[in-house]
């Protein structure tokens, strides 16, 4: 398991990386490119991600709770499983996203495209859904 603690890694590349059971605390991760990505099982836990790219990753059981994801990038991202607990998802970007099982209590997605994303078996419980771009999602 990889830890990184206490740093400002903004605008950086990480397009294909694998890291995989990645611990992220007290990081600002500001417009981060993490396309294609392996980050299954990591831990963003509070973590500053605002505008940052995770098309096409793998984010299979990744805790994202009370993390920043405002105006992220998640097309066609694997997100099963994954904790969104409370996470502040204003206008993020989960087209075709698969979000199976996923945790989503308390998280704000006002404004957020979930077209043609699956939400089956997902936590939708006090979730914000004002605006949001719901045509083609499997709920």
């Amino acid at each position: 398991m990889q830890e990184i603690i206490e740093a400002n890694i903004n605008e950086a590349n990480f397009t294909e990386i694998n890291l995989n059971k990645s611990n992220f605390k007290q990081v600002n991760l500001i417009g981060v490119d993490f396309t294609k990505a392996n980050l299954q099982k990591s831990c963003f836990e509070g973590v500053n991600l605002r505008e940052a790219n995770f098309e096409g990753a793998n984010l299979n059981e990744t805790n994202f709770k009370e993390a920043n994801l405002k105006w992220a990038n998640f097309r066609q991202t694997n997100l099963k499983g994954a904790d969104l607990r409370e996470a502040n998802l204003i206008g993020i970007d989960l087209r075709e996203a698969d979000l199976t099982k996923a945790d989503l209590e308390g998280t704000n997605l006002a404004e957020a495209n979930l077209r043609g994303a699956n939400l089956e078996g997902a936590n939708l419980v006090g979730v914000n859904l004002e605006g949001a771009e719901l045509n083609w999602a499997t709920l």
